[in-house]
């Protein structure tokens, strides 16, 4: 059923314009004329999605307060994405349907089938535009390619864009020619207006904690915007369209130093856009978010938060000279129409009148959409999932709590929101539970570690209470890295863990590249200057006592080989590295969380003593508790 958001902007965009509206059916054979100056107004309708991470199937079991009661629900799933992409191509006017990177990477859907199934899925929307995100690079130019070529055998012809990235022609994204693959913007027309849609990927954060070849060139996200932005001006489309995968706060920053820009989609930092507090959910601001453009000119902003949960459309309201008039619109997150209450403590299926009640409430919601998955979809999404459902759903482990996502203590978004027992996981010093876990993974596989290390972006999802499955565990952990075993100095030990916390602060790198340890605690001033932000760092000894770090003793750090390469900002880590003091143990670091889960048994959070962050100062300067 179509939400009442849905059904209001379909009734705003029936007539954008009188000449829209008085077009003649009857004259399909006229070639149409030159749009005459000025040019019509326009309203423009943008679904789109971003970092859907090869999360094929829906979240079940996801935990909202509806009609006042905590309340368990299906939540997205891509064939619940193909029917919102659907119902709006046929109630909206005008629609642009854009994908703002990270398709692949994260699940076994990736894992198994290297892209054929995501591009399999996308092809079931047929995109107007995809913009490359960081992770397309995971498996290098080649793996992209890969994929890329999967999403082309479709019938769609989707355009992948990126106008910062230049791939060295004779590799595998440019055999012939350096757009071969990726095109730096693409026009579409639109009531007879032209709209250039122009896509970015994040520069740094690519080439430091993805595997780009070291040939394939990142520009200046800012500068390849512009000179984007000035070619199609030049050409005389006025409607500019910015796809990128940079960040919400990037979007933001980089709105105010361009000219020309009307409207920023993007991805990246998985932001929640919009008012949830009904639900119990937190957001990281308004959508769209409005800004100004260096001329002053309005622009809208607009993000869908992650893994095929939500979908975001946009209604921008153009002039007849092309600038931005008004936005407006609602970002959504796709439910089912099942819903379970808790009885006596535990959640179970509510009775059809309550279902009813509940549906109603739901209904009413902006924010939330209840939607019937795409049966054509689900077609084809089955027929990859029967091969991995046996393996999928092993039980390995039992979780006696929730371990909680969290990149970087005191973050705006709650990256655990639904996960019962982690409501305020982000404010809290102690951070990630789910890092934590992996960090303790990782120093109870190595024979020789004194303390381990694992950056926050390497663990995707938080861990609810319950059975743990090999999938949880390859969902948690997707990527292919090994664990590596370094000789590293404590003065070595110290550098490293400023380089991670400087390299988001200060360089423009990922959040994910915020540390967390096993044997190895700090106390954390983000308020401070580089090179004082970590104080009070202590060492658990072979007995189980905390002593502080000798900066001149060698100890061995076991980490994954990612960031023992120097990637996500590890600098010093890189340098150790390349002194010839690693020794890669060719451990999968996934199999190393199956294997201490099935030795463990049960798991619950470690004693807060043991955690990694003892006391967190926000950049802003709040003190963490917890």
């Amino acid at each position: 059923m179509m939400s009442n958001t849905w059904k209001g902007l379909a009734g705003l965009a029936m007539c954008v314009s009188l000449a829209a509206c008085n077009s003649d059916s009857d004259n399909d054979d006229v070639t149409p004329a030159p749009p005459a100056e000025p040019q019509q107004a326009l309203l423009l309708n943008i679904a789109h999605v971003n970092d859907s991470h090869s999360q094929l199937e829906p979240f079940s079991g996801f935990e909202v307060q509806l009609a006042g009661e905590a309340t368990q629900l299906e939540l997205g799933g891509y064939s619940r994405v193909t029917a919102a992409f659907a119902e709006l191509e046929q109630s909206l006017p005008n629609l642009l349907k854009l994908h703002a990177g990270d398709a692949i990477t994260g699940t076994l859907y990736y894992t198994f089938y290297k892209g054929e199934a995501d591009a399999d899925m996308m092809n079931t929307v047929c995109f107007d535009a995809f913009a490359l995100g960081n992770h397309e690079f995971d498996d290098s130019d080649a793996g992209l390619k890969t994929f890329l070529d999967y999403l082309s055998a479709g019938s769609c012809d989707t355009p992948v864009l990126a106008a910062n990235v230049k791939p060295q022609v004779g590799t595998p994204l440019a055999p012939a020619a350096v757009d071969d693959y990726i095109k730096p913007y693409v026009v579409k027309e639109i009531e007879g207006v032209q709209v250039g849609i122009v896509g970015l990927d994040i520069a740094g954060k690519t080439t430091n904690s993805s595997r780009p070849l070291d040939t394939t060139v990142f520009e200046d996200e800012v500068a390849a915007a512009q000179a984007a932005i000035d070619t199609l001006q030049g050409e005389g489309i006025e409607h500019i369209v910015l796809l990128t995968h940079q960040g919400y706060e990037n979007d933001q920053a980089m709105a105010a130093q361009l000219t020309g820009v009307d409207v920023i989609v993007g991805g990246d930092s998985h932001s929640l856009l919009g008012d949830f507090t009904e639900l119990g959910l937190s957001s990281s601001g308004a959508y769209p978010t409005q800004a100004r453009n260096a001329d002053g000119e309005l622009v809208c902003i607009g993000q869908a938060w992650e893994y095929s949960k939500a979908i975001g459309v946009m209604n921008v309201q153009f002039d007849t000279a092309g600038m931005v008039e008004s936005c407006a619109g609602q970002a959504s997150l796709l439910i089912g129409d099942t819903f379970q209450q808790s009885v006596d403590g535990s959640f179970v299926a509510v009775s059809e009148a309550r279902r009813a009640e509940l549906l109603s409430a739901a209904e009413a919601i902006d924010g939330l959409w209840v939607i019937q998955p795409d049966q054509e979809a689900e077609a084809i999404l089955s027929g990859y999932k029967g091969e991995i459902d046996e393996r999928k759903q092993e039980v390995i482990g039992q979780a006696n709590e929730s371990f909680c996502l969290v990149r970087v203590p005191g973050e705006s978004t709650n990256r655990s929101a639904g996960v019962a027992g982690c409501e305020s996981a982000n404010t809290l010093a102690r951070g990630s539970d789910a890092a934590q876990l992996v960090a303790e993974a990782f120093l109870d596989a190595s024979l020789r570690a004194d303390f381990s290390l694992q950056n926050a972006g390497g663990v995707r999802i938080p861990l609810a209470a319950g059975d743990i499955t090999f999938d949880t565990a390859s969902t948690m952990l997707p990527f292919t890295n090994v664990l590596v075993e370094l000789d590293i100095t404590g003065a070595e030990v110290v550098a490293a863990l400023e380089d991670a916390v400087a390299n988001h602060l200060e360089e423009g790198g990922s959040t994910g590249s915020q540390p967390y340890a096993a044997g190895l605690r700090w106390d954390l001033d983000m308020s401070a200057a580089r090179g004082s932000r970590f104080s009070n760092v202590e060492v658990r000894s072979d007995a189980g006592l905390w002593e502080p770090i000798d900066l001149s003793v060698t100890y061995v750090l076991v980490t994954n080989d990612f960031i023992g390469e120097g990637r996500d900002g590890y600098t010093t880590l890189g340098e150790v590295t390349e002194d010839g003091r690693s020794t890669n143990t060719y451990l999968l670091y996934t199999q190393s969380l199956v294997d201490y889960l099935q030795r463990q048994g049960n798991v619950s959070r470690p004693a807060r003593s043991e955690y990694s962050h003892q006391s967190v100062t926000t950049a802003g300067g709040v003190l963490l508790t917890d």
